[in-house]
């Protein structure tokens, strides 16, 4: 590259640090403008939103082309009056003994008057087989497949389950309602008490680590205020209007998500902007120009970290799951709306503020603090780069290969609540009591390809070929269709529909349905272990295209950042061996030391998106202030030191909040989250902690002033901070 191409980088990166400085310059020249305009938008926003409809039907999460949602399609048009429970009634004994005469006469009767009810979106309740230990009847609830999962299908389970538990008043039997309405309905129940332990326990950590670092009751509560009154309520209506737009739904799992996400990045982002308006205060500017600079100086950095946050998310939506489609866009319009919120709401509020308020009763701020231990960091980083370099690296490498034992579960269901739920109960007790597989049985749609119908002659054969296979328990003779062209034949495995038997031995159903289908006709298998299998099939797929696409898009944004080739190499290196660890971390706590079959199925994507996309947040924040450093004629070790020095209470304290909200969602009882909020969590302390503390600023001092080739951003220019007569920023004044 010559001369005139490196003069054109320069200009590029003075033209964007002015640019934020100009953003910096009309937000607090025009404070009260900038609040009402927040306040009036958001108001709009809010008030015209539509409401977002939320849905647990697990076979949504898979688009048309996977051959358990086809057989589901074409089961509902060839058998559109055919019976598929949708919920589960279990009656037992109150004292658990067996089932008299009378109890099954009690229970006949109580299937039958739950029917005679006529509750919405109930088709049919009809009596069910009693188990082989005489223990337990059943009562099979059918009900619209076309609103599976909706809330008004919640709420037909929510009326069924207390009804059956009203009408076994007055005998010995007692009824719990399972089945896939009553998991969706007890999903909803557990996502809103995790919802609000999250909330709690992240509203609580944060205002103590606040209280804790600034020791200012203003600059602790003032975060949490506006993002709970503006940008929360702002993010969650535009959701809602994409909803709209796109045709997307919510997962119950999305909100608390969505609240870690808003709380935890927003005070990230509003953590790097105070400790630079500090440090700018401590270096002496007016309160207005100091808030000016630092907008200008961290604004760049925020702008980068949120966008590769941002574009992180949106590469779900090229995931196959619609659990992760869905997610993706929602998370990243919060983030959005946060980085809007950082560079114009917190300046306007603050800038209006004098210093001694907002920080009061603390005076820390009109002194540099000696940062002892993070200057001593810095030396170390400064003479033994290798050394720290090597160790860090050693670390997260030992942890990743934990990564080897890693194994998926796919039971959404019981993942995502605890096992005390009443539907989460009955799917217990049956699974001991009936086939494992009784309660959602495979599904075998044999259909004719040509004009004439099926020769049901040859489905016999073919049911004994069915039932020869490994892990098939019973198979039931075929139904056929009105028209004759389709028959569904019923095929109950050994194993719970979610497990690993369960979802190997419908590969295996699969194999012979296909290779034995009878001359003239294809073979289509359904049913929720179909599901499964074509869920791991998704989420190989995600490995494969939404993993490298993230890592490209985000290098693109930190070589935009870095006006560098080299540098994202190994910030991108480093973040990938943080993923490693993390998830070796997470398999070795899971798997192996509380027993656990598998992690769930999704959790490796989540992670790789939260951990890269949040990880490269503080790598930013730590080689921008390593570039700034550099840029005032420090030699690279020298820059690392200080950038250690300087950048590393902000990027402690920034990990230490958002590693902390992220392990709130292990409050939440459920194992998914559990498994989330440990992962994303450690993933965070290992960004913070390791990466961007030792690891990152190591190698850049180790490579020198190589690491910023072609642009060599490094080398000594004017600093970054503007000269600003501080009348200029009063609103009365002249332009």
């Amino acid at each position: 590259m010559g001369q005139r191409g490196l003069d054109l980088l320069h200009i590029t990166a003075r033209r964007q640090i002015d640019m934020f400085h100009r953003i910096g310059r009309i937000v607090v020249r025009h404070p009260v403008w900038t609040i009402v305009a927040w306040i009036f938008v958001a108001a709009g926003i809010v008030a015209t939103a539509p409401s977002l409809p939320s849905n647990s039907d697990q076979s949504s999460f898979l688009p048309k082309s996977y051959e358990s949602i086809q057989a589901a399609d074409l089961q509902q048009s060839a058998f559109p009056s055919a019976f598929t429970p949708s919920a589960i009634v279990l009656y037992q004994r109150s004292d658990g003994g067996k089932l008299t005469p009378d109890d099954l006469k009690d229970a006949a009767r109580i299937t039958g008057e739950l029917g005679a009810k006529k509750i919405d979106q109930v088709q049919q309740v009809v009596p069910g087989p009693p188990s082989k230990d005489g223990r337990y009847v059943l009562g099979l609830v059918s009900m619209d497949t076309k609103n599976a999962g909706q809330p008004t299908q919640l709420d037909a389970a929510k009326t069924l389950r207390s009804d059956a538990k009203e009408l076994t008043k007055g005998t010995q039997l007692d009824a719990k309602l399972g089945g896939s309405a009553a998991q969706g309905l007890d999903q909803q129940d557990s996502s809103s008490r995790a919802n609000t332990l999250t909330f709690v326990g992240t509203f609580a950590i944060i205002l103590i680590t606040l209280l804790i670092i600034f020791r200012s009751p203003i600059l602790a509560v003032l975060p949490l205020v506006v993002l709970i009154a503006l940008v929360f309520s702002t993010a969650n209506a535009l959701i809602a209007d994409a909803g709209k737009l796109f045709g997307l739904q919510a997962n119950s799992s999305t909100s608390a998500l969505l609240i870690v996400v808003l709380l935890g990045v927003g005070t990230d982002y509003y953590l790097f902007l105070m400790f630079r308006y500090r440090e700018r205060l401590r270096a002496g500017d007016e309160p207005k120009v100091a808030m000016v600079n630092a907008v200008g100086r961290v604004g760049e950095a925020i702008a980068s970290a949120a966008g590769a946050v941002m574009i992180s998310f949106l590469a779900l939506l090229l995931s196959t799951l619609g659990f992760l489609k869905q997610m993706g866009p929602a998370l990243a319009i919060t983030v959005a709306v946060t980085l809007l919120a950082a560079l114009t709401l917190f300046p306007a509020i603050c800038s209006l503020i004098p210093p001694r308020a907002l920080f009061w009763p603390s005076k820390a701020w009109l002194k540099e603090p000696s940062n002892a231990r993070f200057a001593a960091l810095g030396r170390g980083v400064q003479r033994r780069p290798a050394l720290f370099a090597v160790v860090s690296g050693v670390v997260m490498i030992a942890l990743a290969l934990g990564t080897l034992g890693f194994k998926a579960t796919f039971d959404l269901a019981s993942g995502s609540m605890p096992k005390t739920q009443e539907s989460m109960v009955v799917q217990t007790e049956m699974q001991n009591a009936y086939s494992a597989g009784a309660a959602e049985p495979t599904s075998v749609l044999v259909t004719s390809t040509g004009d004439g119908r099926l020769d049901t002659a040859a489905l016999p054969a073919y049911e004994r070929k069915l039932s020869a296979v490994q892990g098939v328990a019973d198979v039931q003779p075929a139904a056929i269709s009105k028209d004759g062209r389709t028959a569904n034949i019923t095929v109950t495995l050994k194993y719970g529909s979610a497990t690993d038997q369960a979802i190997s031995a419908v590969g295996d159903v699969r194999d012979v349905a296909h290779a034995d289908a009878p001359p003239g006709t294809k073979a289509l298998v359904g049913g929720m272990s179909s599901i499964y299998k074509d869920i791991n099939a998704a989420v190989n797929h995600d490995y494969r295209t939404v993993f490298p696409l993230a890592a490209l898009l985000i290098m693109i944004i930190l070589g935009l950042l870095l006006r560098s080739v080299v540098a994202p190499w190994y910030l991108m290196a480093s973040v990938g061996l943080g993923f490693g660890a993390t998830l070796g971390a997470t398999v070795l706590i899971f798997q192996k030391g509380q027993g656990h079959s598998g992690l769930m199925f999704m959790l490796p994507v989540i992670m790789y998106l939260f951990v890269v996309a949040i990880g490269t947040d503080y790598n930013i924040l730590m080689i921008s202030r390593l570039r700034e450093e550099a840029r005032e004629g420090r030699d690279p070790r020298e820059a690392a030191s200080r950038a250690v020095r300087h950048a590393g209470p902000t990027v402690a304290a920034a990990g230490f909040i958002l590693a902390a909200t992220f392990a709130t969602l292990m409050l939440a009882g459920n194992s998914l989250l559990t498994e989330m909020g440990f992962a994303v969590s450690f993933g965070i302390v290992v960004a913070a902690f390791v990466m961007a503390m030792f690891f990152t600023p190591s190698l850049t001092a180790l490579i020198g002033h190589a690491a910023w080739w072609p642009g060599h951003q490094d080398r000594k220019s004017p600093p970054d901070v503007e000269t600003v007569d501080a009348r200029e920023l009063e609103p009365s004044a002249k332009n």
